[in-house]
């Protein structure tokens, strides 16, 4: 299991909390969850341009700059830099080496990340002058993962009371939250990119469902977030509803509170890993054992961090810097 890898790594390079410890090694709480993120793992390509392009249209980009990404990427450096054991399961190409070293010298576990004879994903992502962007992705190494080996892998890899990661932009997702439940793991679920054909997801499955105001209305087919929220909490009583409201800030319900935590007010210029940011360091703060509340804000001020900076997985800042 990453837990006990992770701290021998921790001590090792560290010194276990001494006055050698760098903005990669902090020391973790004996006995917290580890977080197995079932993610993906993208090269970006990242056009800077005025607007994005119309159909039809040639238009010359700005800036061109390429990078480490995807959700999962994201969200686990998200994890390890706000001190969280993570270990990440997915795959990259022959071409991804670079990208698991990347991983491992944030601390992220990758025993659990093979190479796949297809390419590593990519993104294709514009982002304009206000700092939105539009993403084209293509799956690759990320969805060719074979169904049974996945099962066997998180079998593996989760203890009761560990936490499972995932997004929409793997093989067998579905499964693989239903395994985890089964296994005993608190599950965490961002359905992102969401489609119709993810709206029927094992949700009495999942415990802590992240989405942003589009993804909360198509997953609840709904016409606006309240209606979401309401048709949410009704299909899935027991859910934990995590709902990113970009500048708003954030909203959270389950059965017993209902929380609003401001945005903090920032100039953005890349809202890329925006929400990845703020996935890791909110479970990152469940795996610590802190108030819900505190989790919100501390990954509301990270997120708010994130977006005054260009780049995916290099815009999320270290936990010292909140």
């Amino acid at each position: 299991m990453p837990c006990p890898l992770w701290f021998a790594w921790n001590k090792l390079a560290c010194g276990w909390g001494g006055a050698n410890v760098t903005k990669n090694c902090i020391a973790l709480v004996p006995d917290m969850p580890s977080i197995l993120n079932l993610g993906s793992i993208n090269i970006d390509i990242v056009y800077g341009v005025p607007h994005f392009v119309s159909p039809g249209e040639t238009l010359a980009s700005q800036s061109l700059t390429r990078g480490a990404g995807g959700k999962g990427f994201n969200q686990s450096v998200a994890l390890a830099r706000a001190g969280a054991s993570v270990c990440h399961l997915g795959l990259v190409g022959e071409d991804g080496g670079w990208l698991r070293d990347m991983l491992k010298a944030e601390g992220v576990d990758v025993q659990y990340l093979g190479t796949s004879q297809e390419p590593t994903g990519h993104a294709i992502i514009q982002v304009d002058a206000s700092g939105q962007n539009a993403i084209i992705i293509h799956g690759g190494a990320n969805t060719a993962m074979d169904r049974e080996e996945l099962m066997s892998l998180m079998s593996k890899a989760l203890r009761p009371g560990d936490i499972f990661l995932a997004q929409n932009e793997t093989a067998w997702v579905s499964e693989a939250l239903a395994l985890a439940r089964k296994l005993g793991a608190i599950v965490a679920y961002n359905p992102a990119p969401m489609s119709p054909s993810r709206r029927d997801i094992p949700g009495d499955c999942v415990d802590y469902l992240f989405v942003n105001e589009g993804e909360a209305m198509e997953l609840a087919d709904a016409a606006d977030t309240d209606a979401a929220t309401v048709a949410l909490r009704a299909r899935w009583p027991g859910l934990r509803l995590v709902l990113t409201l970009g500048s708003k800030g954030v909203r959270y319900e389950d059965a017993e509170a209902s929380l609003q935590v401001p945005a903090l007010k920032v100039d953005a210029v890349d809202t890329t890993a925006a929400g990845d940011t703020f996935i890791g360091y909110f479970l990152a703060g469940v795996a610590q054992g802190k108030p819900v509340r505190q989790c919100l804000e501390v990954a509301c001020r990270a997120a708010a961090i994130s977006v005054t900076r260009r780049g995916a997985a290099d815009s999320v800042p270290y936990r010292a810097e909140l």
